[in-house]
């Protein structure tokens, strides 16, 4: 057992990992970490007690996160998303207390919110990219099931069951990190791979000695337990390397924020080379992608790190404004930055400052986007904010539901992406024809 649990908790663990470095916000993402995690947990689990309920339970949880997942790649509206995404939680929380009471072949059925979200996925396929994904994403499931039913029915080949359970969750969080750099414009081979060797040396490196240590080990829980929290460290820190490398300039150059700053530079650089896809023509992506990335540009505004990954760094506008200074990947989030808050100040009706229905767009992208306010928020501090400010904050409390903000800022981005396009190509964009996802 040992040669087959230290490999598929190593790169299980990796992978959750990187993940969740990747970009924590997405729920696409946080919920395929999860389901990760847990395996690489009944893993370790199945090698200490094998056959017992608590790894069982741990390795049909991954069907219920990937149950989320698939229901967050859903192109859903901010009023239809909140109820699903809630529903999704509630249905998962009820189908793990029910795995938990019923006997070993009756926890096949946590895979029915499985099927039901792939059925809604394959509804609205037409609206999914990649167009392959919900093709692959069920194939996958239909191979996780077949494992997962190896597992649970007395067959005897429970061993072989959860190396194939691995091979489909290590699958199935590669397609999700495709589908969010689809989503994103970003490159994804030249990090997974940087990534990935990390995690394979830390498998080597730590796996090994581990494995070893855990057959010699015997019986002895407590060695082969503290096994697989040294190969977990590692990868650990092989997974989240951008996160552990600030967390250790924070603790080691605390006193030096210059300094820090400086690496901090120097490190985003080099990140958004792995991530920024390659210069193209932005025509190219057609208009609705443009739409699409303009709106996360416009979410993302505070954020240097995903802005420098954002294929709107290409537009014309950002070229002039390096018109002679050095052409790198944060000198051209900066730009991006100010061509961005150049067309939300051109949203800014004239007369004196309002809450009327004309200051809608305005007031959502200046002070949710531009500012990185959160009016709902309960941690949301005041102080130090303009009388403007201020007053928007209790606006959007008070009279404006969070679901029709969100629908404000999808309106607000067309406009914005309207004004990007006619700049870039000469001519309208056709918002009227393009159906957002």
């Amino acid at each position: 057992m040992p040669a087959i649990a230290v490999p598929a908790f190593a790169l299980t663990w990796w992978l959750s990992c990187y993940l969740i470095g990747r970009d924590p916000r997405r729920a696409s993402l946080r919920w395929p970490a999860c389901g990760l995690l847990s395996y690489a947990l009944g893993v370790a689990v199945w090698t200490v007690a094998p056959g017992s309920e608590a790894a069982e339970i741990l390795l049909c949880v991954p069907a219920l996160c990937w149950a989320g997942a698939v229901v967050a790649l859903l192109p859903l509206t901010p009023v239809e998303r909140r109820p699903i995404d809630r529903g999704a939680l509630t249905l998962g929380a009820l189908f793990l207390l029910i795995i938990m009471f019923l006997p070993q072949v009756g926890r096949l059925v946590v895979l029915a919110p499985l099927v039901g979200a792939l059925v809604l996925l394959w509804r609205m396929r037409a609206q999914v990219s990649p167009v392959s994904l919900p093709l692959a994403l069920t194939s996958m499931a239909v191979l996780y099931t077949a494992g997962l039913a190896l597992l649970l029915f007395p067959f005897g080949g429970e061993v072989p069951a959860i190396a194939a359970i691995g091979v489909d969750l290590l699958v199935f969080g590669y397609l999700m990190a495709v589908a969010h750099a689809a989503e994103s414009g970003e490159r994804l081979g030249p990090d997974v791979r940087r990534s990935l060797a990390g995690g394979l040396t830390a498998a080597l490196l730590l796996g090994v000695p581990a494995g070893l240590t855990i057959w010699l080990a015997g019986d002895k829980d407590v060695v082969t337990v503290l096994q697989f929290v040294v190969v977990a460290a590692g990868a650990t820190v092989a997974g989240l390397g951008d996160l552990v490398r600030r967390a250790m300039d924070r603790l080691a150059l605390g006193d030096d924020s210059g300094l820090r700053a400086d690496r901090s530079a120097l490190f985003l650089n080099a990140d958004a080379l792995l991530r920024r896809r390659e210069p193209r023509r932005l025509e190219a992506l057609g208009e609705p992608e443009f739409l699409r990335l303009t709106r996360r540009a416009l979410t993302d505004f505070g954020d240097l790190n995903r802005l420098a990954r954002s294929p709107l760094t290409d537009l014309p506008l950002v070229g002039l404004r390096l018109a002679g200074r050095e052409d790198q990947p944060r000198a051209r989030a900066g730009a991006l930055r100010a061509v961005l808050r150049e067309c939300v100040s051109e949203l800014r009706p004239a007369g004196p400052f309002g809450t009327t229905d004309d200051w809608r767009h305005y007031n959502v992208l200046q002070f949710c986007c531009v500012l990185g306010l959160n009016p709902y928020s309960r941690r949301v501090r005041v102080d130090g904010l303009s009388r403007e400010a201020r007053l928007v904050v209790d606006w959007f409390r008070r009279y404006v539901p969070e679901d029709v903000t969100k629908q404000w800022l999808r309106e607000a981005a067309m406009v914005v992406a309207e004004r990007l396009w006619t700049e870039m190509e000469g001519r309208q964009l056709p918002t009227r024809s393009i159906k957002t996802p």
